[in-house]
């Protein structure tokens, strides 16, 4: 994942609300959002080449969500993969303080990485760049993208941004969340001016081409857009994907909850 905005007990429906982009070469295999096979209590996406994901959500209300941190452009030699982490919490039972305990002695063998991760009363961040850290996060809408939590990126504010004023619209359609504004802010193509680009060590050109929330390229560009919405019991997980340059290539539209009728209005 390389883009997403969310807000934790900001709404008075939505404990979570979140939106997001992943961006990834186009040929890397992935399995859409659906229940997993070895877990069918969780959904999300799988990566096919490492066997992770980069966000995941369980009938419990547990979920986890990665990206990367962009630190110049030598690729990481890592011993394992940080898609590794959302699996392995949301599919375990312990707690998240266990799970950070667990963390804390391996979380330099995985590439750079932002995690969230969140058991329906508590929501983390978690970081090892530039070394192993954990905090709570305040109630609040909040952005993310390869640098630090709330760190002032483009692209990350104007997710943000389009996240609140959905929030404040508050549209429903037929007692369904009409999310029609969230997936157009992530289709967002619109570069940054030079003078507001992050300076991560790959160069302005490479910059400019990562500035833009939706990334349309050939070979590299977003794969996927999500929509994540929690309100009680109920969970709304929504997926778009795209191909290359920017290739409409299906969706998927989820509703599941633990226990009771579900209602996300």
């Amino acid at each position: 994942m390389c883009l997403i905005a969310f807000s934790w007990n900001q709404h008075p429906r939505y404990t979570v609300a979140l939106i997001a982009n992943r961006d990834e070469f186009h040929a890397r295999p992935t399995l859409p959002v659906q229940a997993h096979a070895d877990a069918p209590e969780v959904f999300g996406g799988r990566d096919l080449e490492k066997g992770g994901s980069w966000l995941l959500v369980s009938r419990q209300r547990r979920f986890a969500a990665v990206t990367n941190v962009r630190v110049g452009r030598m690729p990481e030699v890592v011993l394992r993969s940080r898609g590794e982490l959302a699996d392995a919490f949301v599919k375990s039972s312990v707690s998240l303080d266990d799970f950070i305990d667990g963390l804390s002695a391996q979380a330099m063998d995985y590439g750079r990485f932002n995690l969230l991760l969140g058991d329906g009363r508590r929501l983390l961040h978690a970081s090892n760049h530039p070394v192993f850290r954990v905090a709570p996060v305040e109630p609040g809408v909040h952005a993310l993208s390869n640098g630090d939590l709330d760190a002032p990126w483009p692209k990350a504010l104007r997710a943000r941004d389009a996240l609140a004023a959905w929030m404040a619209a508050g549209q429903v359609v037929n007692g369904t969340p009409d999310t029609t504004a969230l997936f157009d802010a992530l289709r967002d193509t619109c570069r940054a001016p030079d003078a507001d680009l992050p300076d991560t060590g790959v160069g302005l050109e490479l910059e400019r081409l990562l500035s833009s929330p939706f990334i349309v390229g050939e070979h590299y560009g977003t794969r996927s857009s999500t929509v994540l919405l929690m309100a009680g019991d109920a969970v709304l997980l929504q997926e778009r994907r795209h191909g290359p340059n920017g290739r409409d290539e299906g969706s998927t539209d989820l509703v599941f909850g633990e226990t009771g009728p579900l209602s996300l209005r």
